[in-house]
């Protein structure tokens, strides 16, 4: 196939940037998505100038460190798939694609396509574990869970961070995300002691990073590769007004 690529190029985060068009020829329906990418970039190197920065690592749906926004959706046209498992034969022979980074003021571009999702880290660093003893690992069955709520607990815990939630997002909301490391402990016994700081806190950062209000539109679940349920949002809602209804934290 023969494609036109329209790319948003940006030096630096404190540049202008603009749209820059490239011609990609003989690119394989086989391909992915980030190889395409990837062909692109041997061919600015051969002709002497700057490749495109973009994030990417395990390229096997896994990590979530890929972020590109594609004709206006975040990860692409497939629904339920990543941009490094979105294949070349979801387009076609002539196509146009635009291709740009996440846009959110909570996650500022570093460079072209890349960047700087650490906000989310922050969040998860307020709260978003259990505090163990170290030692060795403790027997799988010690604690009984109902396989209901274990398997609640696991979709929630399947959220690998990408951001696209915030991309697809008309307000810029992390509370897809959020309410998924929330509900996964949440559901939990092992989460049960924190609960209450935990949820708090992780809000708390969550407003503190400049992510917008959530506004229950749903395009953060339609467009998250990994189908994280707005059911979490309601359990994060509910576990939010819990903690500040009972909780010993007056700020």
């Amino acid at each position: 196939m023969n494609l036109t690529l329209n790319v948003w190029r940006q030096p630096n985060r404190q540049a202008q940037g603009k749209i820059v068009e490239y011609q990609v020829k003989d690119i394989s329906p086989e391909m992915s998505f980030l190889e395409m990418l990837d062909v692109l970039n041997e061919d600015l190197l051969h002709k002497g100038e700057d490749p495109v920065a973009f994030d990417h690592d395990c390229r096997e749906g896994i990590c979530g460190s890929c972020d590109l926004f594609i004709n206006g959706r975040s990860h692409g046209p497939e629904k339920g798939t990543t941009t490094c498992q979105l294949h070349m034969r979801k387009f076609s022979d002539g196509d146009t694609i635009t291709i740009e980074p996440w846009r959110a003021n909570s996650f500022p571009i570093n460079k072209d396509l890349s960047v700087d999702r650490s906000a989310f880290d922050r969040i998860i660093q307020a709260g978003g574990y259990v505090s163990v003893n170290t030692g060795g690992a403790p027997d799988g069955n010690e604690i009984p869970i109902p396989k209901d709520i274990a398997d609640r607990a696991f979709e929630a815990a399947t959220c690998i961070g990408c951001g696209a939630c915030v991309a697809a997002c008309k307000n810029a909301s992390a509370m897809l995300f959020v309410s998924a490391k929330v509900s996964q402990l949440a559901l939990l016994p092992q989460g049960d002691v924190e609960r209450k700081t935990r949820v708090e806190n992780m809000v708390a950062q969550m407003d503190i990073e400049g992510f917008g209000a959530c506004s229950n539109i749903g395009s953060c679940a339609a467009e998250c590769p990994v189908g994280i349920s707005l059911e979490n949002i309601a359990i994060l809602n509910r576990e939010f007004l819990t903690a500040k209804a009972t909780s010993n934290n007056l700020v």
